[in-house]
């Protein structure tokens, strides 16, 4: 974490604890000859010795029930008061101040932290004592209350690390949600804040402080004429590096919180459970945090497999047991599990992996940049599992070239985000649009790096196309999708620029867009499609002001006279067999193949030859990245696919061979046995991915009809569809089925069982309709 430097900070907190050492000896000094039954007691900000110069004073005067209290009590206020500092004060017996507090929340708060000042030092000891006792003794009913405040707090003062001028103490991640965090530390639901949480805090404490000695006034708003007066008396170089430390410190302390109010809620529902269980005679509760079941058993946390190296457990995702910390993947991989079932990531998890777990080389392996792709593709809950992974230092040690943006600020009250934070935002935003685009990988990950040019001299999207090179190189891409996303960087203001700056109607509009994405050949139609996806994305990452229905209805239009004027390429030519597969292919009757990730099959063609190969492997819990299907004459089909486990270590390679022997013999019920598994896999509700899309592609083939296929992956897939084609009587002749990521990116050609393409409106529409039922 970013700090001021030292001897300002070590300034400002020396004069901080002065200052406690001075107030208390004068309100001592108030309250000298006063009866023993009588103490002074500070709460807030002063009773952590942490009252900054406009800070207030939160006194409490607590007596045993004296008729003339109240005289006592004016030989402190109204010194306090013709001194000029601001004065909250109440004055109660331990009864009076205990039952207040059960009833007022902020109050119970205020009593937690309280400290002796003058007078008896019991009374203060026992007022103490009695109220964590209760807040102890109500905590399944007090916590839920405390979490609702602070949402409301946050609804209301929004988020302090993207805020041009936020409220240092109740913006979300500011100083109250580190106090509320050590409240809920003495309900003993959860330990106190660590060291870096601590940290944090003082930092913005330290701004807080310099805040108030710069203007003079009590505020917490840190607005924007006062920052540079605040980033010198802080000795930071300026207001930018102000706000990206101050940023820093707020989404530790926000992360933290999230981490802390997921566990309160887990621990007070099971609580509540307990209770309900105890009431009806069904159970007991046992501690506040376990329940037994009828016959005393425990109440058992449930561990379900998300993926290769990770498992749910009570809410988060862990890792699973004897998962490889050496494989360079892990930590994506984990990281796409947790955002593909909307969980989160256990911060002990985050730990470990950034302790010892291994990092992808250079070029990243494809299984490392697949999960990288899918944890993108996981939309907005993609967000909170990024921020796990970047408070954890993990993300520039990926993505080196993150430090640039990583809490960068943009003075623009446009943007409601960091640079690093509005980046993810996209990414999360793009991935509803990954079924309008060929490759929805280019998409998610151009939409991740689009300015990662700020921050470095020069044009910020010139400067990002050159560090998108870079980028894309290190992830592994091939050298024409490297160029495709360094383009996309380089125009990703293209369209909304010139459909708000240019006459549409003008040729030469157009014919500046046509040559913008004809920088790599052959890709002209693919770029304008990622740039027509990047657009709303962007606006809309960016903030309500930055995109509309007015912008996105021009933005649609100059894409469609662009996309109209590249028309008449060639459509995608028919999938061949390799020489490998033909050789295969020779072999009389069937012949099978299992080396690896890779299976192959050649036999006698024939309806359902495609989706009852997939279901085998599905049963055998293995994954489709890709697949071809030919036809390499002769009445022989080649199925060529690329698999992997979805977890675990891979099916004994003798035991899937001979299963999908026993299918091409037709002794093997593939669909009874799938069905069961595919019933079984649940979804949590909240998770959302895009609607499916299928599309019946015109004039793509002379010889079939093509079906293209858009979907989020899941068991069993290529079986579902491969099935719904072969219940409308149709026999794929051909397939390219390719996996990015979570997206399914499905090509098939198709002939009715004369062997020939469909024309008939009704039989296509019949098609379309039959499989996107099964993708519902």
């Amino acid at each position: 974490m970013e700090h001021a430097p030292r001897p300002a900070r070590a300034a400002l907190a020396a004069a901080r604890a002065a200052r406690a050492v001075t107030l208390d000896g004068w309100l001592a000094a108030l309250l000298d000859d006063a009866p023993a039954d009588v103490a002074l007691a500070a709460v807030g900000s002063h009773a952590r010795r942490e009252l900054t110069p406009g800070g207030d004073l939160d006194l409490v005067l607590l007596h045993q029930g004296r008729p003339d209290v109240a005289e006592i009590a004016d030989r402190v206020w109204y010194p306090v008061w013709d001194s000029g500092v601001r004065l909250d004060h109440s004055v109660r017996t331990i009864h009076e101040a205990r039952a207040v507090a059960r009833g007022d929340l902020k109050v119970a708060l205020g009593l937690l932290s309280a400290r002796h000042i003058a007078g008896d030092h019991a009374i203060v000891d026992e007022l103490r004592a009695a109220v964590l006792s209760d807040w102890r003794a109500d905590a399944p009913i007090r916590l839920p209350e405390l979490s609702a405040m602070c949402r409301d707090r946050w609804e209301a003062h929004g988020e302090l690390a993207f805020l041009l001028e936020p409220d240092l103490k109740e913006a979300r991640g500011g100083l109250r949600d580190v106090h509320t965090m050590r409240a809920v530390a003495a309900s003993w639901v959860a330990s106190a804040p660590g060291t870096r949480i601590t940290a944090a805090h003082d930092l913005l404490l330290d701004v807080r402080h310099a805040l108030h000695t710069v203007t003079g006034r009590s505020t917490d708003r840190l607005v924007l004429q006062e920052q540079e007066a605040v980033a010198r008396a802080l000795d930071l170089p300026d207001a930018n590096a102000l706000l990206r430390t101050t940023a820093e410190a707020a989404r530790a302390v926000t992360y933290a919180a999230d981490h802390l109010w997921r566990r309160v809620d887990r621990l007070t529902r099971h609580s509540r459970a307990a209770r309900v269980r105890s009431a009806d005679g069904h159970g007991r509760q046992d501690g506040g945090q376990r329940t037994r079941r009828p016959g005393g058993r425990a109440r058992e946390v449930e561990r379900r497999p998300l993926g290769d190296g990770a498992v749910e457990h009570d809410g988060e995702v862990v890792l699973a047991r004897g998962a490889d910390l050496a494989d360079p993947a892990l930590i994506l991989r984990v990281a796409a599990a947790a955002a593909q079932a909307g969980l989160p990531l256990a911060p002990a998890t985050v730990a470990r992996l950034a302790e010892r777990a291994a990092l992808p080389p250079v070029p990243w392996p494809a299984d490392a940049r697949d999960a990288l792709v899918s944890l993108l593709g996981a939309g907005p809950a993609a967000i909170g599992v990024w921020e796990a992974l970047d408070q954890a230092g993990l993300i520039v040690r990926l993505l080196p070239d993150w430090e640039h943006v990583r809490n960068r600020p943009q003075r623009n009250p446009v943007h409601r985000f960091t640079v690093d934070r509005h980046l993810v935002e996209t990414a999360a935003g793009a991935a509803a649009l990954a079924r309008e685009v060929a490759r929805p990988d280019l998409l998610l990950v151009g939409a991740l790096l689009h300015d990662i040019g700020k921050g470095r001299p020069g044009d910020h999207s010139t400067v990002g196309a050159a560090v998108t090179h870079d980028l894309g190189t290190r992830l592994g891409f091939p050298e024409g999708d490297v160029e495709v996303l360094e383009t996309v960087v380089r125009h990703h203001l293209l369209l909304p620029e010139t459909a708000t700056r240019r006459d549409l109607d003008d040729p030469v509009t157009v014919k500046t867009v046509v040559a913008a994405v004809s920088e790599v050949p052959g890709r002209e139609r693919e770029i304008l499609d990622l740039l027509s996806a990047l657009a709303p994305a962007d606006g809309n990452a960016t903030g309500p002001a930055a995109w509309g229905t007015w912008k996105a209805g021009l933005v649609t239009d100059l894409a469609r006279r662009a996309a109209a004027a590249l028309a008449g390429g060639t459509p995608p030519p028919v999938p061949e067999p390799g020489p490998d597969q033909l050789a295969l292919a020779r072999h009389d009757g069937a012949a099978v193949r299992v080396a690896g990730a890779r299976i192959t099959i050649a036999a006698p063609d024939r309806p359902g030859l495609l989706w009852r190969t997939a279901g085998v492997l599905a049963l055998h819990r293995l994954a489709v990245r890709t697949a071809r299907v030919v036809s390499s004459g002769a009445g022989t089909a080649v199925l060529d696919f690329t698999a992997i486990p979805e977890y675990g270590t891979p099916p004994d390679p003798a035991t899937l061979e001979a299963d999908l022997r026993r299918m091409l013999a037709d002794r093997l019920d593939v669909a009874e046995r799938l069905e069961r598994r595919v019933r079984s896999v649940r979804t949590r509700p909240g998770v959302t991915v895009p609607p499916p899309r299928v599309r019946l592609v015109d004039d793509a083939s002379s010889t079939a009809t093509v079906v293209e296929v858009r979907a989020h992956d899941g068991p069993g897939l290529l079986w579902r569809i491969g099935r719904a084609l072969g219940s409308c009587g149709l026999q794929v002749r051909a397939a390219r089925v390719d996996t990015l990521g979570a997206e399914a990116v499905d090509v098939f050609y198709v002939v009715d069982e004369a062997g020939r393409s469909l024309t008939d409106p009704a039989a296509l529409s019949s098609v379309r309709t039959q499989v996107m039922a099964v993708l519902r």
